[in-house]
């Protein structure tokens, strides 16, 4: 294991009267190693330095590392620097941590309502990506060279504006590459004005919740649908009222008879998730024309719509909108890489100052640095290339996938033509269950997500599963296909 150098100054509490400074500072430094605050493999900084960082005689810290050297804690020979050891003593170990035993129950969190309602929604966990992994770009074949290259001439020319900060609703420059790139890839009707730059969907389903929303509150949601939406809404503490999908998309007929208010509406027209839908113009207009009718905003989430693969592309939702009836949401995390934590929010023009002054007393802003870097990555034309590869590599996928699935998976499971995103739905044959499905999938290394997961009321007859192709490569896409099959036999009754 490398040896760590970083050192930074301790809190180091004042020396007990009549203790002698040495023992003082064998101790601090004792507890802090046990504690973990200094970490095992850490380099010490050498005597000189300490002595003048806590005010100390040279004499005073040598006497406190010979202790500590003597005791196991630290190691090391002259001329090699002083280093926390690896393994601390056996006996030593059971000390107790702060935190733990009787003391830390003694007081007791009074959540707010807020706090209470909260869930842990799980995000991507780093892990080995395999056949079908759902909801995630092919991240091996990003240009990461291409990327440094973009970053390092920016850092390079980075002002000190720049460093300062800016503007809550973000960077101008992104903002305005954003507004182009919506009008003419999306349909959307939007300036600059209107973008607000934000870490992810997620967080914008949060400020729209938060901005909009009050206990008890009647919200709208596809059902199945997108969980991470529900889970915010539940904690803001609103009423969640479930419609279910068809083949044009949200039931609309079918929430009015069931709902007849509603205070916000989410929806994902594009590409429905995880059914797949795309909704049709006739229901949009229809939708659009409710919403106005009984004051109901819309929040339209675009999250893989880049990826289109036959069908004629429908303008986004907010494209239709000629009341700003519509909130409309995208994400750059889905299209180049998870870890990059920016997103965009369309909000009418009559909402941006509460949506600016809520992003100020929060976040206050995204990475700005981040921002400029992506901002190039757009204005130079590597994005719009990057999306054109990736829509050729995963139509390339999906068309391996396709028939792989007809030779060995046909009376298994029958999957509806796919049109766009980075995954599809798989229908199972009568008699085999979703679930037992993916337990058995499991054990022959794929990875499938039952449908019946991301329902809240509405659970199809049929059974289905959840099945990615954008993520891996043909071989792994052939090879979980022949493994998916072998365990849907197993599972057959």
């Amino acid at each position: 294991m490398p040896k760590l150098a970083t050192f930074l100054p301790l809190s180091l509490s004042a020396p007990p009267p009549g203790t002698p400074l040495h023992r003082w500072f064998y101790g601090e430094l004792r507890s802090a190693i046990l504690e973990g605050r200094i970490a095992p493999g850490a380099r010490l900084p050498a005597t000189r330095d300490l002595a003048r960082e806590y005010r100390l005689s040279r004499t005073t810290v040598v006497t406190a590392f010979e202790q500590l050297k003597s005791e196991g804690y630290v190691e090391g020979k002259v001329g090699a620097g002083t280093y926390v050891s690896q393994v601390l003593p056996d006996d030593l170990l059971q000390v107790a941590r702060p935190g733990t035993g009787e003391a830390a129950g003694l007081r007791r969190v009074r959540w707010s309502s807020y706090a209470r309602r909260l869930k842990l929604f799980r995000g991507g966990e780093p892990r080995v990506t395999r056949a079908f992994r759902a909801n995630q770009a092919a991240l091996d074949v990003f240009p990461t060279t291409l990327w440094a290259q973009v970053a390092a001439r920016r850092l390079r020319r980075a002002s000190t504006q720049l460093l300062a900060g800016g503007d809550a609703l973000g960077y101008r420059p992104l903002r305005q590459a954003v507004a182009a790139y919506l009008n003419a890839s999306r349909g959307v009707k939007c300036s600059a004005d209107q973008v607000l730059i934000i870490s992810g969907v997620q967080e914008a389903l949060d400020r729209a919740a938060h901005l909009l929303l009050d206990p008890g509150d009647p919200v709208w949601a596809e059902d199945p649908g997108y969980p991470g939406a529900s889970i915010v809404f539940h904690a803001v503490g609103a009423k969640v009222c479930p419609v279910p999908v068809d083949g044009e998309g949200l039931d609309l007929n079918w929430g009015r008879r069931r709902w007849p208010v509603g205070k916000l509406l989410y929806v994902t027209p594009a590409h429905q998730f995880p059914l797949g839908v795309t909704m049709s113009l006739r229901r949009r207009l229809a939708l659009l024309k409710w919403a106005h009718r009984s004051r109901t905003l819309i929040f339209e989430d675009d999250y893989d719509s880049e990826y289109r693969y036959a069908g004629r592309p429908i303008p986004a939702l907010q494209g239709l909108d000629r009341t700003g009836v519509v909130i409309f949401a995208g994400t750059f995390n889905e299209v180049l890489f998870p870890a990059l934590r920016l997103a965009y929010l369309v909000v009418p023009a009559a909402m941006v100052d509460r949506f600016a002054a809520a992003q100020s007393v929060s976040m206050r802003h995204a990475p700005l640095l981040d921002q400029a870097v992506l901002c190039d990555f757009i204005t130079e034309g590597h994005f719009a290339r990057h999306i054109r590869r990736m829509r050729e590599l995963y139509a390339q996928r999906l068309t391996v996938f396709l028939e792989s699935y007809r030779a060995r998976l046909s009376g298994l499971l029958e999957i509806p033509t796919v049109e766009a995103g980075l995954q599809t739905v798989g229908w199972l044959a009568p008699g085999i269950g979703a679930e037992r499905a993916a337990e058995e999938a499991a054990k022959h290394g794929v990875e499938v997500i039952p449908l019946s997961r991301y329902a809240s009321r509405f659970r199809s007859r049929k059974q289905g599963l959840l099945l990615g192709f954008a993520a891996v490569d043909e071989r792994e896409l052939r090879r979980g296909v022949e493994q998916l099959a072998q365990a849907l036999e197993a599972c057959q009754p």
